[in-house]
């Protein structure tokens, strides 16, 4: 078997839930959506309609999109009880989320721990000198502003920030649990590392990009790749040896006149897939 990934499908653009249903069947391999898929539960579950049939297996962690709360689409969850709903609705399909045990794959030759995570960001990808509560206005004073400040509800935590130590506590620890000597394919929507993230036109948005806490976790916990979307900027990258893939689609206008989506599947395993 092999497995691939692929994120940010942003299936509320009718380009990209039309070329999603050209995907090309891979029946004996395991497909990771490494978030965004889009804004609603309607979104994600046609892209399982269109892909569990397609696919061996689907593995799912949240993005930020998929977690915004939209009472015009009839979606009136919040935080928590948003991320609760996606997770009964993978389940339903068959879908490996976050909160399933970690599977081992026998992929390239040898065993893997595949761990989808749902981490979430708290603004400390920014200038040693900006504090914690002025990062936000620091990003919009360098003209960048993110939609999550007002549909991203964290509840019932204060804070995103809040929301963010949470997660990544109850992740390192069952991370730590895991610790046998197998490899891992850590998986996340937001890149975990302020390094991966290169934003030449609106640098300043990193601070939605992800935490410094999983900085290390390439290395603590064993990482053979790295998956990531998040940035809408395909690239293979590699740090201490370790490979990170960012296997973003992107809106429309960011990929339509170059490649296709079927093209945007990223191959992770065993080998590394390099796509335009």
């Amino acid at each position: 078997m092999k497995l691939y990934a692929i994120s940010d499908l942003h299936l509320g653009y009718a380009a990209n839930r039309e070329a999603l249903a050209q995907i090309a069947p891979r029946p004996d391999d395991w497909l990771i959506l490494a978030g965004d898929i889009g804004e609603t539960r309607a979104h994600l579950d046609y892209a399982f309609k269109v892909l569990t049939p397609r696919f061996r297996r689907l593995v799912w962690v949240p993005g930020n999109h998929e977690l915004w709360t939209l009472p015009a689409h009839g979606e009136a969850a919040r935080g928590q009880a948003k991320y609760e709903a996606l997770i009964a609705l993978c389940r339903s399909w068959g879908v490996l989320t976050p909160e399933d045990p970690y599977p081992v794959l026998a992929c390239g030759g040898g065993e893997v721990r595949l761990a989808p995570l749902f981490l979430l960001y708290d603004y400390s990808f920014r200038p040693s000198h900006v504090p914690l509560e002025a990062a936000v206005e620091w990003a919009r004073e360098g003209g960048v502003a993110c939609t999550d400040e007002f549909l991203l509800r964290p509840d019932p935590y204060a804070g995103i920030a809040d929301w963010c130590r949470v997660r990544c506590d109850l992740t390192e620890a069952r991370l730590e649990r895991c610790r046998d000597g197998l490899p891992t394919v850590l998986v996340n929507h937001f890149p975990l590392r302020e390094d991966l993230v290169r934003l030449p036109r609106i640098p300043r948005f990193s601070i939605w990009c992800g935490t410094s806490r999983t900085e290390d976790w390439h290395r603590r916990f064993n990482a053979s790749v790295v998956v990531s979307g998040h940035l809408h900027m395909r690239s293979t990258m590699h740090r201490d040896g370790v490979r990170f893939e960012e296997v973003s689609l992107g809106y429309p206008r960011q990929w339509s006149d170059r490649t296709t989506l079927d093209g945007c599947v990223r191959e992770i395993l065993p080998a590394a897939g390099r796509r335009a």
